[in-house]
């Protein structure tokens, strides 16, 4: 039987998460958990000049306590769009491949989703397909509590509370190039983003790296 995950949905996710992807035959990227703030949900961690910087995007207030996050509305509020777009010009335009896939990125700043799932999995799909990752992905169409012994329930799993790799410790940070490195040494399980803008396609080579032997890896 294949290997399957059960994923939160995320914003820009941080590698740890394209590494499970990557490790994975088959993913359900979760729709019907309650959604929380402070998580991966709606906020991405970028490389910055002063360090780490967290990217939040707004959400519209829910009617009732707990919503499913298939049905969490994106706001306005703030102008993000051209804040996080702007944030992600100015800390990797000197990358070596930022000006590459630019192109590909500012579209999802400057159309407006009206759902964050939505606006989530098509960026997630989008980096599936520039770092040449091919996993089966689809929405859950219910919230599953049980799991066979070839699925692993990995939606908790990867949260910025949690330390690296904590989970199952099938994970390891391999270091990579970063425009601000020197400054600040090498910052670990940053968003996806930071390592495509810094690595291009060799990011598939870092993924590989990240994944311990005791998880599958599909053939490169």
């Amino acid at each position: 039987m294949e290997k399957t995950v059960y994923l939160t949905s995320a914003y820009l996710a941080p590698v740890e998460y394209y590494a499970k992807l990557f490790a994975s035959d088959k993913a359900y990227i979760e729709r019907y958990d309650n959604y929380v703030k402070q998580t991966y949900r709606n906020r991405c961690v970028i490389a910055a000049a002063d360090g780490p910087l967290a990217l939040t995007i707004p959400t519209e207030k829910s009617d009732s306590l707990k919503c499913p996050m298939k049905d969490i509305r994106i706001s306005d509020h703030g102008n993000w769009r051209h804040m996080h777009w702007n944030a992600l010009v100015s800390n990797y335009r000197n990358s070596p491949f930022f000006e590459y896939y630019a192109d590909d990125f500012v579209r999802f700043y400057e159309k407006k989703y009206p759902f964050l799932w939505d606006f989530n999995q098509e960026i997630c799909e989008l980096v599936c397909d520039l770092i040449d990752i091919h996993p089966q992905m689809e929405g859950t169409q219910e919230y599953k509590m049980e799991f066979g012994p070839d699925e692993r329930d990995l939606r908790e799993a990867i949260h910025p509370k949690r330390s690296v790799g904590q989970e199952g410790h099938d994970f390891v940070a391999e270091p990579y190039y970063q425009v601000f490195k020197e400054k600040f040494g090498f910052l670990p399980d940053l968003s996806i983003a930071d390592l495509l803008f810094n690595m291009g396609p060799e990011s598939l080579l870092v993924l590989q790296k990240c994944i311990r032997t005791n998880f599958k890896i599909q053939e490169l």
